[in-house]
């Protein structure tokens, strides 16, 4: 069993990522999915962007360590839904005691000193308009010189956010064989 901090996407704490969260305690794992919007969530890409730049990428990293700081004592898997990737990576990377990095549709840039021996999983549409392909590969490369273990895979023709059933991107095959993966992955950790 896994500890696991789930974060959301620049939407909000949508019912997708509480569908993410029981699919994953149905498995055994503890899930912890903190609201890093106090309440608010977004429809379209455009208001999830306004709250998220409201609120700024500082806080947003605060508000993701204050949630991870009191569960985090015997390792947690970190993961995430787009931004929230972007935020549990940045997580993981500086967590000595992580156990794992679940990233779904997201993913963030990372120093060129960064050292890391954790697996790591990226489910992400191919292509995305948020995550290019370029970007992809050398965020891959950047990771493997760190030391970790990455396995990366894409989706062809899935939208951006495409387990989430309540938005346009929204892609019920690419979405089941993302869970089916990513479920195998966090049970081996």
């Amino acid at each position: 069993m896994a500890k696991i901090l789930l974060l959301h996407s620049m939407y909000g704490l949508r019912p997708a990522v509480h569908l993410a969260a029981d699919r994953l305690r149905a498995e055994g794992h503890e899930v912890h999915v903190p609201d890093l919007y106090d309440g608010r969530v977004a429809d379209v890409p455009e208001d999830g962007i306004a709250i998220k730049e409201e609120i700024g990428r500082e806080e947003l990293l605060k508000r993701a360590v204050t949630a991870a700081a009191p569960i985090s004592d015997d390792g947690l898997v970190y993961a995430g839904f787009s931004l929230g990737g972007a935020l549990a990576q940045t997580l993981a990377l500086a967590d000595a005691k992580a156990r794992g990095l679940l990233l779904m549709h997201g993913t963030s840039d990372l120093a060129d000193d960064a050292s890391t021996e954790l697996p790591v999983q990226l489910h992400v549409a191919d292509p995305d308009t948020y995550e290019p392909v370029d970007w992809q590969n050398a965020w891959y490369l950047r990771m493997r010189r760190a030391g970790a273990d990455v396995e990366v895979f894409r989706y062809p023709g899935a939208g951006h956010l495409f387990t989430d059933p309540d938005l346009p991107d929204h892609d019920a095959e690419a979405a089941e064989r993302a869970w089916n993966i990513a479920t195998d992955f966090v049970s081996s950790l």
